[in-house]
């Protein structure tokens, strides 16, 4: 079997004390390149990623889908495409070294977007805050009862073809980016798993959770881009 091109994409906003822990703990045999998308951040994340073995790009306007997107535009303009796209917080909250597992599934079974799911895994007591709990199991079975698949989580690691990330056609600028991959999987039919994986307390304060505010926008986007995707 030739081994796949694999692509990490990683979102940044002020994440100096936690990215280069991320970048240390990737598997350097699995992946090709990791593109650090640093989104208007006031810190020295950027340095730290370069030092860390990281591509940076930059993207002023804020927003985890800006970022996200940032990253995929440094993609496309690469003479060889990646067969495979993952997608990593730079909090440390999660295990990159569990991205094996993340992968196997479209290497091995031909699935096209592999969902990690922090519901089906260890979840580390007060890693995830209350109102994160109850939004996504809100909804993942929103998702179930209007669009007929399921889904446990909407985890920010995950791993999708990337044949099937340019055909989908991500367009979310902030919030709502895992949601509306998730609901645009269920529109395409694509085959879609979950896999366990593990979930700790990220290094420093949430943006979103962390904050009232954050947590009711986070909230509203994920819930509108549900309906406005039927």
């Amino acid at each position: 079997m030739v081994k796949p091109a694999i692509d990490v994409v990683i979102p940044v906003f002020n994440e100096e004390a936690s990215i280069g822990l991320v970048l240390d703990d990737i598997p350097a045999d699995l992946v090709r390149e990791v593109i650090v998308c640093n989104n208007a951040s006031s810190d020295n994340t950027a340095a730290v990623a370069k030092r860390h073995g990281a591509t940076v790009v930059h993207q002023p306007r804020k927003g985890y889908g800006s970022a996200c997107l940032k990253g995929l535009e440094y993609i496309a303009s690469k003479s060889e495409a990646p067969d495979i796209v993952v997608f990593l917080d730079g909090d440390y909250s999660d295990y990159p070294e569990e991205m094996f597992s993340l992968v196997a599934p479209i290497i091995e079974k031909d699935y096209e977007l592999v969902i990690g799911s922090r519901a089906l895994g260890n979840l580390e007591e007060g890693a995830m805050m209350p109102q994160q709990i109850f939004g996504n199991w809100l909804a993942t079975n929103l998702i179930r009862i209007l669009y007929k698949y399921d889904f446990s989580d909407l985890g920010p690691f995950r791993a999708i073809r990337y044949d099937t990330l340019q055909r989908i056609q991500m367009s979310d600028k902030d919030f709502g980016w895992t949601v509306e991959m998730q609901v645009k999987a269920a529109k395409y039919k694509l085959k879609c798993t979950e896999v366990p994986v593990t979930y700790r307390k990220r290094v420093g304060v949430s943006k979103v959770s962390g904050t009232t505010k954050g947590t009711i926008l986070a909230g509203h986007k994920i819930l509108w881009t549900i309906f406005k995707l039927l």
